[in-house]
C-alpha cells in the first residue's frame, strides 16, 4: 500500500504502429513523459490484441492503417470490450475514419500533427476513460452530430431508395413499386438533391451511413 506522498502509479502504454521508425520515435518522446510508461510494441492489428489480452495495458496507442491484416478499427473493436483503452493516434481524419473508430470504441481519436504535450494529456485522459479529439476531429463530429437527423425523405423515396440498394434499374424498379419510369427518375432526381449527391452508387453509400434505408 502507498503511502500519501507516493507517486501515482504510470499509465501503461502499448504502442501500435506498423511503421517500425515511427514507433521508435514515439517510445523516444513517450520515454520522456511523467507518468507515462511504454509497457510494449506491436506492429500489426493482430499482435495488439494478442499483447493487449497479455499485458493488460491502460492505453493501447493505435494507429488505423496497419499494412496486411485487420486494420487498426478492427483491433480496436477487439480490444475495446477488455476494458483496455484505445487511443487512435493517426494521420487520416476523413468523415468515415473518425465514424469507424468511434464506433468501433475508441476513446479517444488524436492526430499525429498534435503537440507532444496534447499527446501526453490525450493519454492520461484515456487512461481514466475520458474521450479526447484533436480539434479538427471534434469539429467535425460536431458537424455530423448536427446533422445527425439527415434529410426528410418520403415513404415513396425510401421505397425507391431501398431498391436501388438492392441494385435495381429504373424499369425494375418501376415493376416492383408499380409506378412509372417517369415517376421514378422524378423521385430519384429528389432523393439525389437531399442526399447531395449525383449519382445512384453516391445514394446508397450516403443513405446506409445516414442509416435511411428501410
Amino acid at each position: 500500500m502507498r503511502g500519501a506522498g507516493a507517486r501515482p502509479e504510470p499509465v501503461r502504454i502499448l504502442l501500435c504502429d506498423d511503421h517500425a521508425v515511427v514507433r521508435a520515435g514515439l517510445l523516444a518522446l513517450l520515454g520522456s513523459a511523467p507518468g507515462i510508461e511504454v509497457v510494449g510494441e506491436a506492429g500489426s492489428g493482430e499482435e495488439a490484441v494478442a499483447m493487449a489480452s497479455h499485458l493488460r495495458p491502460d492505453v493501447v496507442l493505435m494507429d488505423l492503417q496497419l499494412g496486411p491484416g485487420i486494420d487498426g478499427v478492427e483491433a480496436t473493436r477487439r480490444i475495446a470490450p477488455t476494458g483496455v483503452h484505445v487511443l487512435v493516434l493517426t494521420t487520416y481524419d476523413t468523415d468515415a475514419d473518425i465514424t469507424r473508430a468511434i464506433e468501433a470504441g475508441a476513446t479517444g481519436y488524436l492526430l499525429k500533427a498534435e503537440r507532444p504535450e496534447e499527446l501526453f494529456a490525450a493519454i492520461h485522459a484515456a487512461a481514466q476513460g475520458r474521450t479526447t479529439l484533436s480539434p479538427p476531429v471534434a469539429s467535425r463530429v460536431m458537424d455530423r452530430m448536427r446533422g445527425a437527423a439527415g434529410p426528410t425523405l418520403t415513404d415513396r423515396e425510401r421505397d425507391i431508395l431501398g431498391q436501388l440498394a438492392h441494385g435495381l434499374g429504373n424499369r425494375e424498379i418501376a415493376r416492383a413499386l408499380f409506378i412509372s419510369e417517369a415517376t421514378v427518375k422524378t423521385h430519384l432526381g429528389r432523393i439525389y438533391a437531399k442526399l447531395g449527391v449525383d449519382t445512384r452508387a453516391g445514394a446508397v453509400a450516403v443513405a446506409k451511413e445516414q442509416r435511411l434505408l428501410p
